[in-house]
């Protein structure tokens, strides 16, 4: 049975520099964001949860996968978009979260993660079992982890029967950033190896066999591995293809597996134009969305301060600032240096630890009162120009309407269309 990914698979082994955005968010903006930049290029929509945002019993965002599936849905249903165009994603399925246990422990809930996932209608699953659980080696040899990526692929197959099976496509290798972008400063940023690349096959294969799933390995669509492509809280690490020459070649035998890029958030359309032509025809984006959504949220609430009276407006940017202070687990960990240094990290570093706060109840309450003050008044298109300019020309030119949340997912798309533009190399295509 053929999957939307498999024409994408095709075309990059057929020479063609054809890809796919993988947009990882959970909020709904970006994903509302997301299907109508799919609804107006005519393509497909493949959305991606993560394994800390929705698991089985919430993530932090409260969401089981049945639940994600159900917004994202919800929100193609609603422009328009045909369900058959949408791929739902699972990133970094495995131990990662329940690493503090024992093996055997961690690998019993990465099986129940997994099989949510699967059993919630996700047809495009990487597997990710890199990081060490209770009294493992550090780091974990190749072949615990492939051995462990192979009983989840079991795991997935036996869960939902071989008609259901056949529609899932898998991605291994684990050799990524650490999701979500760097904690720390960054310093010299290699590729892959080659021979890595290859050993990660190799080990991946014989596991396969050794579990008997050895007719799984077709619908291994991707491998991960990394093209030396990174950002921190201040820095962006760019590709450089002359340093991938070698890894660009490990693939050229495997007739239906390509490369997947992650943390290619805020590389330049040039770079993202460039791995797409190299072979990583799966690009994965996510703080890069929720951080061009924060830009736009909060240049509403600039132009909600000059319309609103004071004691209506909704202080976006405050509450979030309290909420972050209150409850400062996510970003506590991550932003060194001085309380000034912290307080900018908070609302402008790339790595965008705020995005996990926009399911805060408050902020959410916040958001809302933005947007519904904002729809309530006429945007003085001055005003407009002074803070969103690109959202300005764009309501000029009679091609969007003035409304708050349009104007917030327009920005947004501004993001997608240059993946837009690497992945699908076709000028009619790029709205």
């Amino acid at each position: 049975m053929q999957s939307a990914l498999d024409e994408v698979v095709r075309e990059q082994k057929a020479g063609a520099p054809r890809g796919v955005t993988s947009v990882c968010s959970a909020h709904p903006l970006v994903i509302g964001a997301a299907v109508r930049q799919a609804v107006e290029t005519g393509g497909d929509l493949l959305v991606e949860a993560t394994s800390n945002q929705v698991d089985q019993y919430g993530g932090y965002t409260g969401m089981r996968p049945a639940d994600f599936r159900d917004l994202v849905h919800r929100i193609a249903a609603a422009s328009g978009l045909p369900l058959d165009r949408v791929v739902l994603g699972g990133d970094h399925l495995g131990p990662n979260r329940w690493r503090s246990l024992p093996p055997d422990e961690a690998m019993e809930q990465a099986t129940g993660l997994v099989t949510a996932y699967a059993e919630a209608g996700f047809t495009k699953i990487h597997l990710d079992c890199s990081f060490s659980c209770a009294g493992d080696p550090v780091p974990l040899t190749d072949d615990i982890v492939a051995d462990r990526a192979a009983r989840l692929i079991r795991a997935v197959e036996d869960a939902v029967g071989p008609a259901r099976a056949e529609r899932t496509r898998y991605v291994i290798g684990t050799e990524v950033p650490t999701p979500g972008g760097a904690h720390e400063t960054l310093g010299a940023l290699r590729p892959t190896g080659a021979d890595a690349a290859r050993a990660t096959l190799e080990q991946h294969r014989k596991a396969f066999a050794e579990h008997g799933i050895e007719g799984v390995w077709p619908r291994v669509m991707a491998l991960v591995v990394q093209p030396a492509v990174e950002f921190d809280h201040l820095r962006v690490v760019d590709y450089r293809r002359e340093l991938t020459g070698d890894l660009r070649r490990v693939l050229d035998g495997e007739p239906a597996m390509v490369y997947e890029a992650h943390s290619t958030d805020y590389q330049t359309p040039e770079a993202l134009t460039a791995l797409v032509q190299d072979h990583w025809a799966v690009l994965k984006v996510g703080p890069g969305l929720t951080f061009a959504l924060r830009e736009a949220l909060f240049a509403l609430a600039a132009i909600e301060d000059e319309l609103v009276p004071a004691a209506e407006r909704s202080r976006l940017p405050e509450v979030v600032e309290r909420r972050m202070l209150a409850e400062p687990a996510q970003w506590e960990g991550y932003y060194p240096g001085s309380a000034d240094d912290q307080r900018l990290a908070r609302r402008y570093s790339y790595s965008d630890r705020l995005r996990y706060y926009w399911p805060d109840p408050e902020i959410e309450a916040a958001q809302e009162r933005l947007l519904r003050n904002l729809s309530a008044v006429d945007i003085p298109l001055p005003l407009l120009s002074a803070h969103l300019p690109l959202q300005y020309a764009r309501v000029r030119r009679g091609e969007l309407a003035a409304r708050p949340r349009d104007l917030a997912m327009d920005h947004v798309r501004d993001v997608l269309r240059d993946y837009d533009r690497a992945t699908r190399p076709n000028p009619k295509e790029h709205v």
